[in-house]
């Protein structure tokens, strides 16, 4: 098999446990997904299992609510540590179980909460089948019922990746608009390029400070998956281009992780890499930026992938991801797939909106509600993500600057107190890239609505929405609590 496979306990030999509890299933593989029988008996299978962790959403939401007498007193990495690691309890029962059945576990992460076990499909059972999909080059090893030995329930959160079906990716290309000149500042009349959103169009349109950041505590991380390059080349001529008041030298620091790596060839440039990087840079102006080259091909499963989130966020980090993909498993069909981690609600997710006066809601961002996570509680009352990371890095660097506590994580805060600086986006469709205008899709409306969520920003500048006036984001340093 091409792909690394981090499989099931399922019915893992269980001559010790017998009870059996069904974790997860699905009663069909997706559409597209073919059988092409049972797995090999002697196929190896890289079982990773994520052991249940304490509660830290409660103190995360504690941290993070304006209002709450714990806000913005972010956890230091031994408080969430404590929070993340398993409990001793969890531990001895699962390596009883490994014992009992002659399995060796390893643990994979630092916090003890990710083991592997590596084992045939002889030991685990019949249930094991290879799919194939008609877009992808490999087959995948799946099966559909997963089981957990009873006495595991309880002490077992996530086992990866039995039931996930990956799905070959869909990719569009840029998007145009036709702008009213009358109505937007001079800058976004862009002749060179023409009709391309520049730096400095940002910066004028939503109010974002042009002054240099001076905090070398602060800085900007930008990942990249499926073998997504940025390229230092295009980074530089980017901004002698669009920001000549940037050194052309300004470059990001590569970081690596499960063998990622960070080839500049123009040959292995990537698109989505390349604008992350050229944005944040752009706007972020002097934050110390890195990019992050992640060489795993397999994720885990989404709820203990938004549970490191969430750690994450803990520590005072804000977490901006893209939210704009299709959402549609068929054009002609009505089920909407979650798209990930933009479902997570420990996460900013941050959608597009084209042209001015008014804004639409782009025709692909993936709209819709998730039906992994529940609704959070800062929901209750109700541009594009690297210009938005750079504006909330802007952010940190004025209130590093002026020693207090920085942003961390933004949605209870974006939902209550930042509300009223965003404007309501009430035009837009969204079937996506490969379906038709006319298929089924969300709109946008006045208010909330499923396709735009929380309008765009900025009205009054965000930087001084603690204080609610309009006033400069210039002026962000005395303006945020």
């Amino acid at each position: 098999m091409a792909l690394r496979k981090c499989l099931t306990i399922l019915h893992v030999v269980t001559a010790v446990y017998g009870g059996m509890v069904v974790h997860e299933s699905r009663s069909a593989a997706p559409s597209g997904f073919v059988s092409q029988g049972p797995a090999p008996s002697n196929e190896m299978l890289i079982l990773c299992v994520a052991l249940t962790s304490n509660n830290l959403e409660q103190k995360l939401m504690s941290v993070s609510t304006p209002g709450n007498s714990e806000f913005r007193q972010w956890l230091s990495m031994d408080e969430v540590k404590a929070f993340v690691e398993p409990s001793p309890e969890t531990v001895a029962v699962f390596t009883s179980f490994s014992s009992a059945n002659g399995l060796k576990p390893t643990v994979i992460s630092p916090n003890g909460d990710w083991v592997s076990i590596t084992f045939p499909v002889s030991q685990a059972n019949e249930l094991f089948e290879v799919f194939a999909h008609p877009s992808m080059t490999n087959t995948i090893t799946r099966t559909l019922p997963v089981s957990l030995p009873s006495e595991l329930v309880g002490h077992v959160e996530v086992i990866h990746l039995t039931t996930a079906f990956v799905g070959p990716n869909v990719r569009g290309g840029p998007v145009s608009s036709n702008f009213d000149t009358e109505v937007v500042p001079e800058s976004c009349n862009s002749t060179v390029p023409t009709g391309v959103i520049t730096p400095t169009c940002l910066q004028d349109l939503y109010l974002i400070p042009k002054t240099h950041a001076t905090e070398k505590g602060n800085s900007l991380l930008v990942t990249a998956y499926e073998e997504q390059f940025s390229q230092r080349a295009d980074l530089a001529a980017f901004l002698q281009l669009l920001r000549p008041d940037i050194p052309p030298t300004t470059t990001f620091t590569l970081l690596s992780v499960d063998g990622g790596v960070g080839p500049q060839n123009l040959s292995e440039a990537g698109t989505e890499a390349s604008l992350d990087i050229q944005y944040t840079t752009g706007i972020a102006t002097e934050v110390p930026i890195d990019f992050l080259s992640n060489g795993a091909a397999d994720f885990p499963t989404s709820l203990k992938v938004c549970n490191g989130y969430m750690a994450l966020t803990s520590r005072g980090v804000s977490v901006v991801w893209r939210g704009h993909h299709d959402t549609l498993a068929v054009c002609n069909d009505t089920v909407f797939i979650p798209v990930f981690p933009a479902v997570c609600p420990l996460i900013t997710a941050v959608g597009s909106t084209q042209g001015f006066a008014p804004e639409h809601a782009i025709n692909f961002p993936g709209g819709g509600f998730s039906n992994f996570f529940p609704r959070p509680s800062y929901q209750d009352e109700r541009i594009c993500a690297p210009t938005f990371a750079g504006i909330i890095a802007l952010i940190n660097d004025r209130l590093i600057a002026a020693r207090k506590p920085v942003l961390g994580f933004l949605n209870p805060f974006l939902y209550s107190r930042a509300s009223k600086a965003f404007t309501d986006i009430t035009i837009g469709h969204n079937p996506g890239f490969i379906c038709p205008a006319s298929s089924v899709a969300f709109d946008a409306a006045v208010g909330w609505d499923a396709l735009s969520r929380s309008p765009t920003s900025v009205n009054p500048p965000l930087a001084s929405i603690d204080k609610m006036q309009r006033v400069s984001a210039h002026r962000v340093a005395a303006a945020l609590l």
